[in-house]
């Protein structure tokens, strides 16, 4: 790949954008509200980026993208990040993340206790709100404690945790409430 460029795709949850470098891909960014929100991201993180015609490995990486959010499976280990600007810890954080296979689905204390960081799931949260590669590293797929997924990461748009589960055939729950909490057997019956 030579050059930076990006450029903005279609998937079954709208339209997707991709930027890349010669060093590989440089960050993925899913649906905002309006396709004209994601172009505007992409240009504010790398300015003198070009939209252009995708090279192969970028490619590939759309098609994985989009397979993935049709609810198919994608191989992903051909596609080269560019991870310069990551930090070691979390290179550890997103290389383990792309173990997870679709359908399954880990905690960050899960991950915690394989990476063994000081600060220990915090660090493993931050680490993944962070994540510029959405999908090709599927922090969708690491969960709160109790299995809530109700965050995305900063490249995240519109699109919800919850909804990228749901296409991955795996499960996460929504934030419990203090009412859900502390008062479980004084709830009102549901009214049909």
């Amino acid at each position: 790949m030579t050059g930076r460029g990006y450029t903005v795709f279609d998937t079954s949850i709208g339209r997707c954008g991709i930027a890349w470098g010669p060093l590989g891909i440089l960050s993925v960014q899913l649906p905002a509200d309006r396709e004209i929100e994601t172009r505007r991201r992409l240009l504010r993180q790398f300015p003198e980026a070009r939209e252009l015609e995708p090279p192969a490995e970028a490619g590939l990486a759309i098609d994985g993208i989009a397979a993935t959010l049709r609810g198919q499976p994608a191989d992903f280990s051909d596609v080269t990040l560019d991870i310069r600007e990551v930090s070691p810890f979390a290179r550890r954080v997103y290389d383990l993340t792309r173990t997870i296979l679709r359908g399954e689905t880990m905690t960050y204390n899960e991950v915690a206790d394989r990476l063994k960081p000081p600060g220990a799931p915090h660090a493993v949260a931050h680490a993944l709100s962070q994540n510029p590669f959405p999908i090709i590293v599927p922090c969708h797929r690491v969960l709160g404690a109790g299995g809530y997924a109700d965050r995305m990461s900063v490249n995240g748009g519109s699109i919800s945790k919850r909804r990228l589960l749901s296409i991955d055939g795996a499960g996460g729950k929504s934030s419990q409430t203090l009412f859900d909490v502390l008062l479980p057997v004084a709830r009102p019956p549901l009214q049909r």
